[in-house]
């Protein structure tokens, strides 16, 4: 898979974390080590791979000025090879019980092979059962000097309070499609895979922030591609159940226009030719707010590393209508799962739009 091919092995490999990358090497090179750090944040998008790179880099005998470890003493090898000692990784979603944070407990009394720091890296730490917690949370308060701690967790609202005020927390930020695209694009450079841009940005928007899942899109074009191809948008968008957004951008131009006949008959069209209406709504609603930004605060749509190009396309959208379209269209979504009629709730709102 090429999310592990290309995991970063260094700090500056990292895409998008660059506040939580400052924070932990500006810690390693003052050497100001926590005892425990909280990961937090969406899937995929990078707590695991970079609490591995914080572990290897504590432990590297030849450590970098800037806290980067260098990839080539025995220590670093072990760690980029899965054989290292110090390491330990646990999955909570499977071992969320009691005796196995005992387990952790005993061994974290027990000096690390090297001789420099053990690093247990808890994932999805959140389903912990309670006593599990509370069994942790022991640990967590007089921890042996050579152990850190770090949890990785998507859901930080169901941690125990305890245990958050003993921890470092940081928070992980949605990878923006742009950055997603960048690093899609090289990797496909490295691959010899030739893919229009255009297919690229496709993936990178569909996997809403998480980089992981985009890498893992790639691999299911990589799996198919031969030599020579070009990958087209349109492939992708099939290969991949992807509504392109030119779909988008042609049912709001119509409902801007006012033209529920049209409207409607679109989505007639696409529901017949196998398109996901729940999932056509959901990217027609992103789409939608991404108009009313690029109409009101395009600076905002900038921040979130959009391409602001919509303003051609929906130059006579009006910010109330847009407001409008939102709200009937997000009743409409939730009212689907519900429907005799899958196509009924989006009809109902394009009547009550046009």
């Amino acid at each position: 898979m090429l999310y592990r091919k290309y995991r970063p092995k260094l700090f500056s490999e990292v895409v998008g974390q660059g506040h939580v990358v400052q924070t932990l090497q500006g810690a390693l090179t003052s050497g100001r080590i926590g005892h425990a750090y909280l990961f937090s944040g969406p899937r995929g998008t990078g707590k695991t791979t970079l609490a591995r790179i914080f572990a290897k880099a504590l432990n590297c005998a030849e450590q970098c000025k800037d806290g980067n470890p260098d990839n080539n003493c025995e220590s670093c090898v072990s760690f980029n090879n899965g054989s290292s000692m110090d390491l330990i990784e646990i999955d909570a979603a499977s071992n969320r019980g009691i005796e196995d944070i005992r387990g952790i407990k005993d061994s974290a009394l027990v000096s690390a092979p090297s001789g420099k720091y053990k690093i247990f890296i808890i994932d999805e730490v959140h389903m912990l059962s309670k006593d599990a917690f509370n069994a942790l949370l022991k640990v967590l308060e007089e921890p042996p000097a050579h152990v850190v701690f770090v949890l990785a967790t998507t859901e930080p609202h169901k941690i125990l309070a305890t245990v958050l005020s003993r921890v470092q927390r940081f928070d992980f930020k949605r990878i923006t499609p742009k950055q997603i695209f960048t690093t899609l694009k090289s990797i496909a450079a490295a691959e010899e895979m030739k893919i229009e841009d255009e297919g690229l940005w496709a993936i990178a928007f569909s996997s809403d922030g998480a980089l992981r899942d985009a890498e893992v899109a790639l691999s299911k074009l990589r799996a198919v591609y031969q030599k020579r191809q070009i990958i087209s948008a349109d492939y992708i968008n099939d290969m991949l159940g992807i509504v392109p957004r030119k779909y988008h951008a042609e049912l709001l131009n119509t409902l801007v226009k006012g033209d529920k006949s049209t409207a409607i008959g679109f989505i007639h069209k696409i529901h017949d030719s196998g398109v996901d209406l729940e999932n056509f709504t959901k990217g027609f609603l992103e789409f939608s707010r991404e108009a009313l930004l690029a109409k009101v605060s395009p600076a905002t749509l900038t921040a979130m590393g959009r391409e602001n190009t919509l303003q051609d396309e929906i130059s006579g959208a009006d910010p109330k209508l847009l407001i409008k379209i939102i709200t009937l269209f997000t009743v409409a979504r939730s009212e689907m799962k519900h429907s005799p009629i899958q196509q009924l709730p989006l009809e109902l709102a394009i009547l009550e739009i046009t």
